[in-house]
């Protein structure tokens, strides 16, 4: 491997794995860097998903202190199965028709985070939505978010947060501590899979896993310190970006 690929993927890894944590679409950064090494699409979009694994777990880690820790063992075989149909619908179906579906998702995430409290409204605050319905929209909410981040991943943070503050009356520090553990549970299941099945470039893991390591432990510790209103515009910005760009990526 070239050291200019080497410095490429390993300042993608440690962006990529600040934003995971932060705000989620860290794939945007790593995935293109990955293309840019040489490698094909759907390679890249399996090495990707090993790669960026690391810093999940360390941004878990990070947020340990918000994790409202009495839901993770309900939601984890939920995302588990999420994840797993995800990958296997990566993996036998041809990706071209879900590229044109990634961006609006993307968007339609980041306006149902920004016009969060008008769908409260409309649906309900989650303090007076009833025990069984909160329980079954959020395991809906991380089942649906655990198949597309299987399948793709990119902005899977943005999703998950816009989804589950609609369910769960927290602080955003608190949502984003369990957008972090649904993540991780879902990378594991596609280290796992493509492992197996997929055609991991592990040279280019080896760059960019550490990087991701390091950066998602930063991004979580500085999601901590950001009141809930900021952290709210920058993951509701970040995804209108990350949104217009798979837009653009996608139809031009």
């Amino acid at each position: 491997m070239e050291p200019a690929h080497i410095a490429l993927l390993g300042v993608a890894g440690l962006a990529a794995g600040t934003v995971n944590a932060i705000a989620g679409g860290g794939s945007l950064i790593t995935f293109p860097a990955l293309i840019a090494t040489g490698l094909p699409p759907v390679a890249a979009n399996v090495t990707n998903t090993t790669s960026v694994f690391p810093g999940y777990v360390s941004s878990v880690y990070g947020s340990r202190a918000d994790l409202p820790r009495a839901q993770v063992p309900r939601l984890v075989p939920t995302a588990v199965a999420g994840a797993a149909l995800g990958c296997a619908l990566l993996l036998l179906t041809p990706a071209a028709a879900f590229d044109y579906v990634v961006p609006f998702l993307v968007l339609g995430a980041a306006a149902v985070l920004a016009l969060q409290d008008r769908l409260r409204r409309l649906v309900g605050h989650p303090r007076e939505l009833a025990g069984r319905h909160r329980a079954l929209g959020l395991h809906a909410m991380v089942f649906f978010g655990s198949l597309y981040g299987g399948y793709f991943g990119a902005a899977l943070g943005v999703m998950l947060v816009a989804a589950l503050g609609l369910v769960l009356d927290e602080p955003m520090a608190r949502v984003s501590a369990l957008k972090n553990v649904i993540s991780a549970v879902g990378g594991l299941v596609g280290v796992l899979a493509f492992a197996l099945f997929g055609p991991v470039d592990w040279a280019d893991v080896a760059v960019v896993a550490p990087a991701a390591l390091a950066g998602g432990y930063a991004g979580a510790r500085l999601a901590r310190r950001l009141p809930s209103a900021v952290l709210k515009a920058l993951i509701v910005v970040f995804g209108t970006v990350v949104g217009c760009v798979l837009l653009y990526r996608a139809f031009f």
